[in-house]
């Protein structure tokens, strides 16, 4: 597809894009496939735990740090139906990851919910057992529109837990950041929904662009401290220099440690060990007992070293790396190749094996990149 050309009498300020959906190599089949053992490791000695699936590229919130409106509008091409993964084709590859080693799972988009029947994919991803006989962590990340309508429905096809982003309390911030003007009232009766369906405890992502909603991070920490306590985990995220529309600037990052220091001017906390290794928040808790919050800095403490991630794009390309140049087309083994699964496994068995992915920590100690400065893909393609 190439560049996206502005129109006529656009704005200098609009965003044209690569489309990186066609930025991928088709892996090659090896002569010996290596066996599913669930032991599985990166050139840095990172296993790989987590599968990030994303199950569409559509959204129905425009929020200027992911898909801003001015370069997804009403023109903008997103993939046919055709396109995409079948649940068939999401769940056979996903049992090949759990086979080297993935323990959870997360889906994700665009946003996930809009994707038709999505709890039937749910049920068929429950069915899936680790290499140790285990169910999965089977959970999913939305903006939270519709979990009135689908929290009980995917609750009850196996989902074990859910986060939800809401960027704002105050609904004219929140308005302004999804720039659809979704009311805030509405994400919260979804979060409602989802405890009611029993998908707790529940996190709450909110992303921090400082001169924007950074004025949201104590009345949230209050809110959902005074009326969840313990069942909602905050989590506030450095604003990312992920894809390339989103017009990033290191200005407009406020620092995980600035975050703690507003709210411990407010609530005492104190830190927390990890839950597991690769966990991406830094865990704070509460000194009086009124619950947990965590923050995400992707940005000013890079955690490459411990990531055990790896995305599925939603028409099945695979990528190593949040901050991606170029994926690698499982979908062409799939349906053009018609790959056995033994030589799918042995295909992603040697992609992980030859990873090397650390860019943000790169990034944070000054040095080059080896992409040569290629365009990243879109967060909305790969998920966050």
């Amino acid at each position: 597809m190439g560049e996206r050309s502005m129109p006529s009498g656009a704005f200098a300020s609009t965003i044209p894009i690569a489309d990186l959906r066609h930025r991928a190599s088709v892996p090659r089949v090896p002569d010996r496939p290596a066996p599913a053992t669930g032991r599985l490791t990166d050139r840095l000695g990172r296993p790989l735990r987590d599968l990030r699936i994303s199950v569409t590229d559509r959204c129905n919130f425009r929020c200027s740090y992911c898909m801003p409106k001015d370069v997804f509008d009403r023109d903008y091409a997103f993939l046919p139906q055709s396109s995409l993964l079948s649940f068939e084709e999401i769940t056979r590859l996903a049992r090949m990851f759990v086979g080297h080693g993935v323990r959870k799972i997360r889906l994700t988009g665009g946003e996930p919910t809009l994707r038709r029947h999505l709890e039937t994919l749910v049920g068929m991803l429950a069915e899936l057992r680790t290499v140790e006989g285990e169910p999965l962590d089977l959970t999913l990340t939305t903006n939270g529109s519709v979990l009135t309508k689908k929290a009980q429905a995917l609750a009850d096809a196996g989902l074990k837990r859910i986060t939800v982003s809401l960027d704002a309390l105050d609904d004219t911030i929140f308005r302004a950041m999804n720039d659809v003007d979704f009311p805030v009232a509405d994400v919260l009766a979804g979060i409602d929904a989802a405890l009611a369906a029993g998908l707790a405890p529940l996190k709450v992502n909110m992303v921090v662009k400082r001169g924007t909603n950074d004025g949201e991070i104590v009345p949230m920490a209050r809110w959902f401290r005074e009326n969840y306590g313990a069942a909602v985990v905050l989590r506030f995220i450095e604003y990312m220099d992920v894809g390339e529309t989103n017009g990033w600037r290191m200005d407009h990052v406020l620092p995980s440690a600035a975050v703690i220091d507003r709210l411990a001017d407010v609530f005492p906390l104190e830190p927390l060990d990890a839950h597991y290794g690769g966990e991406t928040a830094e865990r704070w808790r509460y000194v009086d007992g009124g619950g947990e919050i965590g923050v995400v800095s992707s940005v000013t403490q890079a955690f490459c070293r411990d990531c055990n991630r790896a995305r599925l794009s939603t028409e099945g390309k695979l990528y190593l790396c949040l901050f991606a140049t170029q994926g690698h087309d499982l979908r062409h083994l799939l349906r053009e190749a018609r790959a056995s699964d033994e030589q799918i496994g042995g295909v992603l068995a040697e992609i992980w094996a030859q990873r090397g992915d650390r860019y943000s920590e790169l990034r944070g100690a000054g040095k080059p990149q080896a992409d040569g400065g290629a365009r990243k893909v879109e967060m909305h393609y790969i998920g966050g």
